[in-house]
């Protein structure tokens, strides 16, 4: 019992009567819901808005997001503005029992009580839907409540964001975004094999179970660092999802971020996005290891990867992978081509690269996925070629990288 309530202070009951949230303390709370994404998790594909049931596959099985709205009997209609908190705080639900960590709470952790109650008020002004939160299937033992005790005793401190006097307004502004409801960890931090970041705060990166897209480390220039970039440079990405400038000749967010963007950060205030910018680009830098021998394919591989990209990429990205102006991105320097991982390049190419169509920037183009027609191993010649093209030194792909990514 003491393990599985480690740190936490009994549950005070909120006064009974408590005054109906007003028209502002709503807005509030609907600004909050998008700079955490909630329904992103929180809405099944095809289902009502809030109401969960949407499965979140993890290297241990599978969970399914709980009803947010106000359903008496499935969602929040019972619950009271602190057992909310308590859920982001501490993780752990109305009735007691630790949430699993698929839920963010280690990173929501550090919202504040106010914004808490917030969000709250906004969530139970939604329509009610009934529909129960189906039962997680996890492997055995790692959704039972004694191996969550011993995860969240090993793995977890509740915390709460602490600004920085060394650090002006908008960097802490930025910090609170990012670290808590942003909760831009649970992609981007370094996980250890319990599914725990290693460092929360450092964004190293790393590969996305199941998903198979790599989570490009926001502390390095060769990844995803932003340190380098003029600052309304930053704040364009997040607000539009893609970027071309004099200084990023071409930038665009795909996959999970692309989903983000369109969600979340293109609807936050240009303050918060210029905050978030300033934190983002003041994180500690480190390089990505350059191999020890740059990577050549076989000449054979190279030849044929050199025929596929003539044959289906040169019409968009250009014989010498300049791109083209305003439409289709360089591939010449990418560094996404070159990243270490090849994950998101083997994504994209298989299923397709779509950017996410937001207010600044409605009609995106997209590239189509050539998963269908080509083979892995005509996969894995065409992205080897593209690795090692126009002075790119990276690893060459194997098929087995492909079959093992797709």
């Amino acid at each position: 019992v003491w393990l599985n309530l480690r740190g936490e202070d009994a549950l005070v009951p909120d006064a009974p009567g408590a005054t109906p949230a007003d028209a502002a303390t709503l807005a509030r709370g609907a600004y909050l819901a998008r700079a955490g994404n909630c329904a992103g998790c929180h809405t099944a594909r095809g289902g009502a808005e809030w109401a969960g049931g949407r499965p979140i596959a993890t290297p241990f099985g599978t969970v399914f997001s709980a009803n947010l709205t106000p359903d008496p009997a499935s969602g929040l209609g019972g619950w009271q503005p602190a057992h909310f908190w308590r859920a982001l705080h501490h993780g752990r639900s109305k009735d007691g029992r630790l949430l699993v960590p698929a839920c963010p709470y280690p990173s929501f952790t550090q919202v504040t009580r106010a914004d808490a109650d917030d969000l709250f008020a906004y969530l139970r002004s939604r329509p009610a839907v009934p529909q129960p939160q189906p039962a997680a299937a996890l492997r055995w033992p790692y959704g039972t409540q004694p191996a969550l005790a011993v995860w969240r005793a090993a793995f977890f401190s509740a915390g709460s964001f602490e600004p920085r006097a060394d650090r002006p307004a908008d960097w802490n502004r930025g910090a609170y975004l990012v670290r808590g409801l942003g909760h831009c960890a649970a992609c981007h931090a370094e996980r250890n094999a319990w599914g725990a970041s290693v460092d929360p705060l450092a964004l190293g990166g790393g590969l996305m179970p199941v998903q198979h897209w790599w989570a490009p480390s926001l502390a390095s220039a060769q990844e995803g660092g932003v340190a380098g970039w003029p600052l309304d440079d930053v704040v364009t990405l997040l607000k539009t999802g893609v970027l071309r400038s004099a200084a990023v000749p071409h930038a665009s967010t795909l996959g999970p971020m692309a989903d983000v963007v369109y969600r979340s950060t293109q609807h936050l205030s240009d303050a918060d996005l210029r905050a978030m910018a300033v934190y983002l680009q003041d994180l500690p830098q480190r390089a990505v290891p350059e191999p020890t021998a740059p990577g050549r394919p076989d000449p054979a591989v190279a030849e044929a990867g050199a025929r596929l990209y003539e044959q289906h990429c040169a019409s968009c990205h250009g014989k010498q992978g300049e791109g083209a102006a305003g439409a289709y991105p360089p591939l010449a320097g990418h560094r996404a081509v070159t990243m270490a991982s090849p994950a998101n390049l083997v994504r994209v190419v298989v299923g397709g690269g779509f950017p996410p169509g937001t207010a600044g920037h409605p009609r995106p183009f997209g590239m189509p996925p050539f998963g269908p027609v080509l083979s892995d191993v005509e996969l894995a010649a065409l992205l080897s070629y593209l690795r090692s093209a126009w002075g790119h030194t990276a690893e060459p792909v194997s098929a087995l990288d492909v079959l093992q990514l797709r």
